[in-house]
């Protein structure tokens, strides 16, 4: 079968479906991902076919990364400025990719491809969609941590069944937001539809919930097709995932270090979060690995103590392993790997799905959680002194790992889609 997937935003967004695209070419697929241009040199080095779509993403935009992340207003301009003004260039690519070479079988998508409902009622082409985390079915049995009001997540902590009032809040001041979808629709000649942000983004057929339900378990106002599958693990670099001979060597001959990490994004919009990380480990007396990323302008300014490793990039399933605690910024692709690897770890969210993924692992007993303003040494030390020498946290965190590990999210995801194209 010919499989297109299609999703925006980082590499934590795309290395899922790369994960699910090998497993289904290994079982005799023709999986096609259709993301933006900048994904293209990971991809096609796979023997993955490659299919762009608008809008065009900047690997390197400090300035789209910093306004997206702005824990105020980043989801609503993200959406606003980048997203929906590029709704007809997403639709008539995404169009172009399921159409070619035969037309493909199934169309999968992500819930910020909002081109790809219109599109598969447009070509009846059967769909399935996914979620990376809990945050995206915004529960009200289960309400999410909204970023830009932190003030309601303490409220539904003391007040019990205030979730359908965050739920109706959330609908609110989002209910303009996606009038480009509407207009589209309407030049299509198709009718108003659901709620692209929290309804029509969810596939009538099948919903995979790509990740553990050790971070959120199943709700009943979740889509009743829903498919907790387990986190989908994908780390390479255009299939590399080797460490590097020095990187390797350094945690190979000393003690368990911190692992300072901004995953893919927040990586490029930084803050002093590098500087303060250095002076954490000096404070703490703990060998420790920054993961910097490849602007220069994030390295230390200052000469590091030879227990202080500065690299680029390493995956996370070659050198999460060796770490004592890890210190990352809430991302879920960062998050399911900490997990898997049984360690602690210290958030400090940025904006999006980052600050509920914070919230949950935390009730799980496997982190602390620290705001990104309150985040320099001595804060950052406290916190990791408490995860460094309460066992509890350890403890957890390789009970978790036990039932994180026994499950096989690309098997469970593949299989579901194979019995979906079976049925249609």
């Amino acid at each position: 079968m010919r499989i297109v997937f299609s999703t925006f935003g980082t590499f934590g967004d795309v290395n899922p479906l790369i994960g699910l695209a090998l497993e289904l070419k290994r079982r005799g697929h023709t999986p096609v991902l259709a993301v933006p241009e900048m994904f293209r040199e990971k991809i096609e080095p796979l023997g993955i076919e490659f299919a762009p779509v608008r809008p065009d993403q900047d690997p390197h935009d400090k300035r789209l990364v910093a306004m997206i992340y702005d824990i105020k207003h980043g989801t609503e301009r993200g959406l606003r400025e980048f997203l929906f003004p590029s709704i007809r260039e997403s639709y008539e690519d995404l169009m172009a990719a399921v159409s070619a070479k035969g037309g493909a079988d199934l169309l999968v998508a992500g819930e910020l491809a909002y081109a790809a409902p219109i599109v598969a009622e447009k070509t009846g082409i059967p769909w399935a969609s996914y979620v990376l985390a809990p945050f995206s079915f915004f529960s009200a049995y289960d309400p999410p941590v909204l970023p830009p009001y932190p003030l309601l997540a303490k409220v539904q902590a003391i007040v019990p069944g205030t979730g359908q009032v965050v739920a109706r809040f959330a609908r609110y001041v989002t209910r303009k937001w996606p009038e480009p979808v509407y207009a589209l629709r309407r030049e299509l000649g198709l009718p108003h539809g659901k709620d692209p942000i929290f309804d029509a983004k969810h596939s009538e057929r099948l919903v995979l919930a790509l990740f553990s339900g050790a971070l959120g378990e199943p709700q009943k106002d979740w889509p009743k097709q829903t498919r907790v599958t387990g986190f989908v693990y994908y780390d390479g670099d255009a299939g590399e995932r080797n460490l590097v001979p020095e990187l390797k060597q350094f945690l190979e001959e000393g003690s368990a270090p911190l692992v300072f990490t901004l995953g893919s994004a927040a990586v490029l919009d930084p803050g002093n979060f590098y500087e303060e990380s250095a002076r954490v480990a000096e404070e703490l007396g703990q060998r420790a690995v920054l993961l910097v990323g490849h602007d220069a302008a994030n390295r230390p300014k200052r000469r590091l103590p030879e227990n202080i490793f500065v690299a680029d990039y390493a995956p996370y399933s070659r050198i999460l392993p060796f770490a004592s605690a890890v210190i990352h910024q809430g991302g879920v692709g960062t998050t399911a790997q900490t997990l898997r690897a049984g360690k602690p770890m210290l958030v400090m969210p940025y904006s999006h799905d980052q600050p509920d993924n914070a919230r949950r692992v935390r009730r799980l007993g496997v982190a602390e959680v620290i705001g990104r303003p309150h985040y320099n040494a001595r804060t950052a030390a406290k916190s990791l002194r408490a995860l460094l020498e309460d066992r509890s946290y350890a403890e957890s965190a390789a009970a978790i790992a036990e039932e994180v590990r026994a499950e096989d999210g690309v098997f469970a995801a593949c299989d579901a889609l194979e019995s979906l194209l079976a049925g249609k």
